[in-house]
Formats: structure tokens, C-alpha cells, sequence
């Protein structure tokens, strides 16, 4: 079996937010041709995220929540408990995806995943996100290096959707945030997890799949 048909899905809980971007950071360093690919999923205790085109004038009161600048694309938006992260390790270069079809994979298995519950979503080709009405449920964020991507997608799940009144989300001022809670049952986050690894698993074209609930 081929190193390029293999990923490890990681799934850790919740966790605080610098050590596991440099353990992402680390990982893209350290990994060569013959390193599988990892996809993680957790959930971050509170922090706002900056990227690379974050703005100051996009913070409006943080108050206690840090605020971390960060190396992935876009602007400023939230993480917390009750949201769903999922970091992706990709080797872009040895599966011949380009950036934008890695966004348009993260993107198509969100809205297949959301319409599995009954929610209609979309994605935007100007906002980089998916959407349900004129409200956002999951943003997007990468950084490609050495032709490998980290950082991921964030999806709101069941959350105290507050601190997102404290920024402009992704830059954009007044945009209203929503949530799975909002519009369905909530289902187990067991089955939800699966069915979103199932997507991006076969979005990617990945044939043999392993787990692991620590991250070394």
C-alpha cells in the first residue's frame, strides 16, 4: 500500500490552541515523501485566530479572550468549545491537489455533511466558508509549506456564539454567525465526526485509514 493512499485520523478533545499549532508546525517541518498524512479533529479552548491578512481595525473588544497571530491565510475568527476543528496534513504535491481543490474538498464535504442533517448550505467563491441563508457555520483557513497544507476548517456545532459580536468575522463586519444546534437535532459528535472523516476521506481519494486519540 502506498504511503500516498494512507492517512491517520486523530481524535483529541479539546485542547488549547498554541501547543497544537506548533505541533502542526513541527509535523510540516519535520515530515518528508515517505511521512502519511494526518488529519485531526479537537475542539480549542477559547481564542480568537489572526491570519496573515488580520487587520486590527477587525477587533473590536476581545476582552479576556487571547488573541494569537497566526500563520494561516484570511483574517480574524473564533474558536471554543462546541465547535468542531479539523486540522489537515496534507501532502498536496504528492497528491497532485492544488490549493483551491484542497478548499473546494473541505467546502463540498461540509455541505454534504450539513445536508446529511437536512441543512442546506453553500459555499461562497468570493468568502471563503460555507453558509446556511445569509449566516456563516464554518470557516475556513490553510497555509501550504513545502507543498504540504496545515490548518483546516472550523464548524460550529453547539456553542456560545458570542465572542463572534466581539470581531468582524473573516474580516467581514456584521456577519451574522449560526450553528448545527440552530437548525436540527443535535446528533452524537461520535457519528457527526465520522461522517465528516468519511467525506474528506473520500473526497481525497484516501484507501486506507487508521485512528489514534493522542497526538505524540
Amino acid at each position: 500500500m502506498s504511503v500516498n493512499d494512507q492517512v491517520l485520523i486523530r481524535t483529541l478533545g479539546i485542547e488549547p490552541y498554541n501547543p497544537t499549532w506548533e505541533k502542526m508546525q513541527a509535523f510540516t517541518d519535520q515530515r518528508d515523501d515517505e511521512t502519511r498524512d494526518e488529519i485531526w479533529l479537537l475542539q480549542h479552548e477559547p481564542v480568537f485566530t489572526q491570519g496573515q491578512a488580520g487587520k486590527a481595525e477587525h477587533l473590536l473588544a476581545t476582552g479576556d479572550i487571547p488573541v494569537v497571530q497566526v500563520d494561516r491565510g484570511g483574517q480574524v475568527t473564533y474558536h471554543g468549545p462546541g465547535q468542531l476543528i479539523v486540522y489537515l496534513m496534507i501532502n498536496l504535491r504528492r497528491r497532485k491537489l492544488g490549493v483551491r481543490e484542497m478548499v473546494d474538498i473541505m467546502e463540498r464535504s461540509l455541505v454534504d455533511l450539513l445536508a446529511e442533517y437536512g441543512v442546506d448550505a453553500y459555499a461562497k467563491p468570493d468568502a471563503p466558508g460555507v453558509y446556511v441563508g445569509d449566516a456563516k457555520i464554518a470557516s475556513l483557513g490553510l497555509r501550504v509549506r513545502r507543498g504540504c497544507s496545515f490548518h483546516g476548517l472550523a464548524l460550529n456545532l453547539d456553542m456560545d456564539l458570542g465572542p463572534f459580536l466581539r470581531i468582524n468575522p473573516c474580516g467581514y463586519a456584521g456577519m451574522p454567525m449560526t450553528q448545527l444546534a440552530q437548525l436540527t437535532d443535535m446528533p452524537k459528535m461520535d457519528d457527526l465526526m465520522q461522517k465528516l472523516i468519511d467525506q474528506l476521506v473520500g473526497k481525497i481519494g484516501y484507501t486506507q485509514v487508521s485512528h489514534s486519540d493522542v497526538l505524540e
